[in-house]
């Protein structure tokens, strides 16, 4: 960030929080009233960008968090079977549950109540959402798309078929009277 301007580096490490240009450009000093144009060109300048592209890289490295991974956990839930991780009759995390399938889990709560017979216990396993991990990894795989895109190429062939008669414009047929039959 060496080449860039105090603004510009404070822009990048802004924008890292949320991934919001307005919003980093407000908090980097920018007037909030053209933040948004503003972000919009400082994402388009090529050194704050690869700044943003350096910083991101770095950030994941440091932290271990990349696309890979985050694909890996979407996959641990969207695939994941409740039968080979909850007992149903009394709702409780099997023993022999491998972590991938533990995953899938996103809450344990248990809550014991005292009765006159003596303590009940009432559990409750809630699993992670199924259906929007499959929506997730659909998505990035493409397989859901809103729009439809097409793309090919198409040759382009330009006829002339203007008679040249050396006049510019719009030349009325010869009329001259004599109809022929």
């Amino acid at each position: 960030m060496a080449n860039l301007t105090d603004k510009q580096a404070a822009f990048v490490e802004e924008y890292l929080i949320d991934l919001n240009q307005t919003q980093a450009a407000i908090r980097a000093g920018y007037s909030p009233r053209s933040a948004s144009r503003i972000g919009d060109q400082l994402m388009d300048h090529s050194g704050v960008r690869d700044a943003v592209a350096r910083a991101k890289a770095e950030r994941s490295k440091r932290t271990g968090v990349n696309a890979d991974r985050v694909v890996r956990e979407l996959a641990r839930v969207a695939f994941s079977q409740p039968g080979k991780v909850i007992r149903f009759d009394d709702a409780t995390v099997l023993k022999d549950a491998t972590e991938d399938e533990l995953a899938a889990i996103s809450a344990v709560r248990v809550k014991v109540i005292p009765t006159e017979d003596g303590e009940g216990i009432e559990r409750e396993i809630r699993m992670a959402d199924k259906v929007k991990a499959l929506e997730l990894l659909g998505k990035h795989l493409g397989m859901f798309t809103d729009k439809l895109q097409i793309t090919g190429e198409l040759p382009v062939r330009i006829v002339d078929d203007v008679p040249h008669t050396g006049v510019i414009g719009f030349q009325a047929p010869n009329d001259d009277g004599d109809d022929e039959e």
